[in-house]
């Protein structure tokens, strides 16, 4: 089967790999899109932590927001669930230790992290191998745009839980890309008043046709406080920004990586009594994601800048954007095709 494979700093290419061969408790999913993040182009860059500590290592297929169908189910897997659309999580336990059990499997040390991590090979192929337990079946209401969006939709949906808000309450986002935009959209659905901000205007005005109330420049931010600030940016400097713009006794919820230390003055949240709350991953908010998405609790569409085949990728990670493509955050690959637009 074709597949990208990342080689090493900067050194992708479209080649021939083995397809997956479906073992016992597992599955073989035809990829139908998936989406490209900020994690992808940190592994394409080669400064992934991960790459550093040895947790992962080239060469490595990319690709954990993904969709599909089952079209294979291995020994002990429900034969029902061939034929059926599917998402699945990214995070990969080994289902024996005291945070596998306890449900906590996202922060196990023995984890795969489907794409990025322990060498899994991820959804940037025709076919993608994952343990029928990952799967999470997708209603029609859920069409593939959504679905390669759940992933995300899980980690932002996370954020918003953590921040405790309910309807009248005010809030902050810093970023106003995928994570963010989903963010924004499920506060905006449970009644809070929400601004975004960002360091670019395109960005911004979609964030306001998406419903935040105010959109800001970082620069031109005025002083004020919210009841919860939310961090899905990528910026070392956002922590601590965030934290001077929360009311006390708030929140502020962490769930952007930047590619450096993000410093902070945590002196500055004990004085506020404020609550700093990290979210790593989307495997708790998966299913709520699905229902929220199936409910018409957020728009997925607005947030797809453009879909591309799979010999476009590594200019995409490269940081080129695909020719005509609209003011969405997102970047989605079918796998099935080379070019695309």
């Amino acid at each position: 089967m074709r597949a990208f494979l990342i080689r090493g700093p900067r050194d992708g290419a479209v080649v021939d790999v083995d397809p997956p061969v479906v073992g016992p408790g597992q599955v073989v999913v035809e990829v139908a899109r998936v989406g490209l993040c900020g994690t992808d182009v940190e592994l394409f860059a080669g400064t992934m932590p991960y790459l550093r500590s040895g947790a992962q290592t080239a060469p490595m297929i990319p690709g954990h927001e993904w969709v599909g169908t089952v079209c294979s189910v291995g020994a002990g897997v429900d034969p029902a669930w061939r034929g059926q659309r599917v998402t699945g999580d990214t995070m990969l336990g080994c289902g024996r230790c005291d945070r596998c059990r306890t449900g906590r499997h996202h922060v196990c040390d023995d984890r795969h992290e489907i794409g990025i991590r322990g060498n899994w090979p991820g959804a940037l192929a025709e076919r993608l191998l994952v343990p029928a337990t990952a799967l999470r079946a997708l209603p029609d209401s859920v069409d593939d745009t959504a679905g390669a969006l759940v992933e995300p939709g899980g980690c932002a949906l996370r954020a918003v839980e953590a921040a405790h808000l309910g309807a009248g309450a005010t809030a902050c986002v810093f970023g106003p890309g995928t994570l963010g935009m989903l963010a924004a959209q499920f506060l905006v659905a449970r009644g809070v008043t929400v601004d975004v901000v960002g360091v670019e205007p395109v960005g911004l005005e979609l964030a306001g046709k998406l419903g935040a109330a105010r959109v800001w420049l970082v620069d031109e931010l005025p002083d004020h406080r919210y009841d919860a600030v939310i961090d899905t940016s990528n910026a070392s400097t956002v922590p601590q920004l965030a934290l001077r713009h929360v009311e006390p006794t708030g929140r502020l919820v962490l769930v952007g990586v930047a590619e450096s230390p993000s410093l902070a003055d945590l002196r500055d949240a004990v004085l506020a009594d404020v609550t700093v709350v990290g979210i790593l991953a989307a495997s708790a908010g998966l299913d709520a994601t699905i229902a929220e998405y199936a409910g018409g609790t957020v728009r997925t569409r607005p947030l797809v800048g453009a879909t591309v085949g799979l010999r476009q990728v590594a200019e995409v990670l490269d940081g080129r954007r695909p020719a005509g493509a609209g003011p969405g955050p997102k970047i989605l690959v079918d796998p099935r095709e080379d070019y695309l637009g």
